[in-house]
């Protein structure tokens, strides 16, 4: 790993001061990017994010689909916690907090954007940085594509419907075409243009080429990430200032979320005798948040200043630091399973 994802906690600890610092001393810098949008989609956070995902992309290897089948119980735990459970326990929490224990403290307008940013949490599993993750777990780099690489296929047709399903559930109204019009632009197409650059890259057979390639463009991704974080702090600065007892409410029960669903899922993978260099990554997959994309159509259905919007960058707050420390429990909890 290089000193990035080594560190990365610590890079993103210093973004979210950078963005807020940044945010407060120039604050109609901020403003102005975040004019910069068409069809309510931020143009300038929109190509941050595709610096980040697309070097995962290229990584991802749909040829390993069909491999699936000779492991399958890792990739249906992954599956089940992913779009079985996990949205509809976020939205649960939603409406627990804010609709009653945290109703007082929260008008009803702002705890209807704060439960549909978290609903957005929860529709959108882990891309991105399951990779790292996965790495840090010391899991089966080739079943970690097979899982995201399934995921990425089932999100495409699956995120936008359960989202629309659960936001109207919580009484909120729905811009499909917003909400269409984000998953083409942070899923499909950063699929398909890595699909075409993988292809391209490894025609003759030279993964030396497509190696050296990936290698190249990593760096970009974690500086995608940390420009985001930047930019989404910068734009909810002064709400962060103003109110640091709403990142307080919005932080419980996303923690709350990310280690419960943790628990379920490794006891799951214990009970399914599944080898740890399996269960690490399904569990951690299943467990964190394809952030990128719930910002990104939070910002796109209620705009850079909402609380839906702040939610989903809570979310980020909230992601690093814990993913890292569900990291630690697994590797010290190795010899529960089954010899890789």
């Amino acid at each position: 790993m290089g000193i990035f994802e080594r560190y990365l906690s610590v890079w993103v600890a210093l973004c979210i001061a950078a963005g807020v610092a940044l945010g407060l001393v120039w604050p109609t810098v901020f403003e102005a990017i975040a004019a910069i949008e068409l069809a309510h989609v931020n143009l300038v956070i929109a190509l941050f994010i595709w610096v980040m995902i697309y070097p995962m992309m290229v990584q991802i290897d749909f040829s390993s689909i069909k491999d699936i089948g000779n492991k399958p119980k890792g990739l249906i735990l992954t599956l089940i916690v992913n779009w079985l459970i996990k949205p509809f326990t976020m939205a649960a929490l939603g409406w627990l907090f804010f609709k009653m224990l945290f109703a007082d403290w929260v008008d009803p307008q702002s705890a209807n954007e704060y439960i549909a940013g978290m609903i957005l949490l929860g529709v959108a599993p882990c891309t991105a940085m399951v990779f790292v993750w996965s790495q840090l777990t010391k899991g089966d780099a080739n079943y970690t594509l097979v899982q995201v690489s399934v995921n990425d296929v089932i999100m495409i047709f699956a995120f936008a419907p359960l989202a629309a399903m659960l936001l109207g559930v919580s009484d909120i109204e729905v811009p499909w075409q917003t909400l269409l019009l984000s998953v083409g632009l942070y899923v499909l197409l950063p699929l398909l243009a890595g699909i075409i650059t993988r292809s391209r890259l490894a025609r003759h057979n030279d993964s030396a080429q497509l190696q050296r390639f990936l290698s190249a463009i990593k760096p970009w991704s974690i500086t995608g990430l940390l420009a985001t974080v930047v930019l989404l702090f910068g734009f909810q600065a002064e709400t962060i200032i103003a109110q640091p007892h709403t990142i307080g409410l919005i932080a419980i029960p996303l923690l709350i979320q990310t280690y419960g669903i943790f628990v379920i899922a490794y006891a799951a993978a214990k009970w399914l005798k599944l080898p740890h260099n399996i269960a690490a990554p399904a569990c951690m997959i299943g467990t964190s948040n394809f952030f990128e994309l719930a910002v990104a159509v939070a910002i796109s259905l209620f705009g850079l200043h909402s609380g839906a919007a702040l939610a989903t960058v809570v979310g980020v707050l909230v992601e690093v630091p814990v993913m890292l420390s569900l990291v630690a429990i697994a590797n010290r909890t190795r010899h529960w399973f089954e010899p890789d």
